[in-house]
């Protein structure tokens, strides 16, 4: 029965593809709607039972683009447990990429980047709020709103610079001595990681 099926299944869409020459659209564009020829095709071969959902008919439509720029880009900026920022317009966010520094500005184009350690900044008018963010990443949409997820994250200003020092210190010897490579492994984020802060902090 399933082979009947499948034989009914493919020539009903060959049949389709060879009607249609034109570009296809996002499938996140595409009206929510139910191909009635596939429909038709598996109630012939099986008629007690519901036709499989198909990916797209769990996508929901992507977010309207507004005509103009907005004036402000609104931020999530979440943590495992904790929401720092929920919904605020701000200016510009400053993320560190691993591609490098990136500049987000409203009307930015839609992107996926990952975070590297570094400083993450928010500016609000004259005001700049800076944070130390250890990795994550930042999904920023059409409609000028910038979901950013990291795994740690705290105020720059929070930061001790003498713990810093020592923890790149005691992370440069345990690299420095390492004999397998886990210990490499650890040893040489912690060193990434408080070389960045400590960056961060004298920059």
């Amino acid at each position: 029965m399933l082979r009947q099926a499948s034989r009914l299944i493919s020539r009903s869409v060959t049949a389709a593809s060879s009607k249609s020459v034109t570009a296809r659209a996002f499938s996140t564009e595409l009206p929510s709607t139910i191909d009635s020829t596939f429909v038709e095709s598996w109630k012939k071969v099986a008629p007690n039972m519901d036709p499989p959902q198909t990916p797209s008919s769990f996508m929901k439509p992507r977010p309207s683009t507004a005509s103009s720029i907005p004036t402000k880009l609104t931020v999530n900026f979440v943590l495992p447990y904790a929401s720092e920022l929920s919904g605020k317009e701000v200016d510009m966010v400053i993320i560190p990429a691993t591609t490098g520094q990136m500049g987000v500005l409203p009307g930015h184009v839609p992107t996926i980047a990952e975070l590297k350690p570094g400083i993450m900044s928010v500016h609000e008018g004259t005001d700049i709020k800076k944070y130390f963010v250890s990795s994550g990443f930042a999904f920023l949409h059409a409609n000028s709103v910038a979901d950013i997820i990291a795994v740690e994250a705290v105020p720059l200003e929070n930061i001790d610079a003498s713990q810093v020092q020592k923890g790149l210190a005691e992370f440069t010897q345990k690299l420095a001595s390492a004999s397998t490579d886990l210990e490499k492994a650890e040893a040489q984020i912690g060193v990434e990681v408080h070389s960045a802060m400590n960056a961060a902090l004298s920059g």
